[in-house]
């Protein structure tokens, strides 16, 4: 047994040797998985608890607070534009990658760069190297906190709009279209990982009304097949990449999209991540 007064992801990689149950005030479920895939059980004081034993066979589970009662001051942050930057750049660079050329694939300063890592370290997100080096990122988990820090709504301005002769038009005049924009969302998704048809276009643009324009849509509130989105980031469209005579998002930031989405939107953002996972070569730079 063992007591830990704070547990956090990192903590746990750092539990060797320890053997049976760990008591901690309040155990995260990031932190319960990782207890449970260590093979370790726990109990906190909200009542999350689970016990195995072999000899007697016993097992326990119940369910206590899913968030901590008694938070600490959050240090990770990924608000705002640079640390969207710097997750892409963790996301899609081969590793390893340290900090002064990740510093520069994400377009910001390295000071910040490694002040993120650090935290990330933290909260066992990443893996370093004696250097300082980046290893290993848990990228999965890395994008779904990205998507709940930084939903879609608060990285673009949105606006919604009909196209009265449908999406496919849509999709044929994209083609020809010379002003800036990418594609993101259910549209991306579906090329790689079908769930259902696309019945909504989310396209990242400039200038709004101009694009509007070009596509033949029209505005509205009600019957909506197509939203317009203006990132507060212009490195969204500077990154773009041409598919299939279209360009779309990086599958990272798809996935972050779609994750923070409505509806049908998270399971198309977990299955894009299942295929992305079979298929890392493909993506990733």
């Amino acid at each position: 047994m063992r007591v830990a007064k704070r547990l956090d992801p990192r903590g746990v990689r750092e539990l060797e040797g320890t053997e049976g149950v760990v008591l901690t005030p309040y155990a995260s479920p990031a932190v319960r998985a990782a207890l449970e895939a260590r093979g370790l059980g726990y109990a906190d004081l909200t009542g999350n608890a689970r016990v195995v034993l072999t000899e007697p066979g016993l097992f326990i589970r119940t369910d206590g607070a899913a968030s901590n009662p008694w938070p600490e001051k959050r240090t990770l942050s990924l608000r705002g534009t640079k640390a969207g930057r710097v997750v892409e750049a963790l996301v899609s660079t081969p590793l390893p990658v340290g900090v002064r050329a990740l510093a520069g694939l994400a377009g910001t300063d390295p000071g910040y760069v490694s002040r993120l890592l650090a935290k990330l370290d933290r909260e066992a997100l990443i893996d370093r190297e004696g250097r300082g080096e980046v290893a290993w990122v848990d990228w999965q988990r890395l994008l779904a906190r990205w998507a709940e820090d930084s939903p879609l709504a608060s990285r673009s301005e949105r606006s919604t709009w009909i196209a009265p002769r449908g999406l496919s038009s849509v999709r044929a005049r994209l083609v020809d279209l010379a002003l800036p924009y990418a594609l993101t969302g259910s549209e991306v998704a579906s090329g790689s990982a079908p769930i259902a048809p696309t019945r909504l276009l989310s396209i990242y643009v400039e200038h709004r009304t101009a694009v509007a324009e070009a596509l033949g849509l029209v505005e509205a509130d009600a019957g909506v097949n197509v939203v317009l989105l203006e990132p507060e980031d212009p490195a969204v469209l500077e990154g773009r990449v041409a598919d299939g005579g279209v360009f779309r998002s990086t599958l990272p930031r798809v996935v972050a999209d779609l994750l923070s989405g409505p509806g049908r939107s998270p399971a198309e953002g977990e299955a894009l991540m299942a295929w992305m996972s079979e298929n890392p070569d493909v993506w990733r730079g």
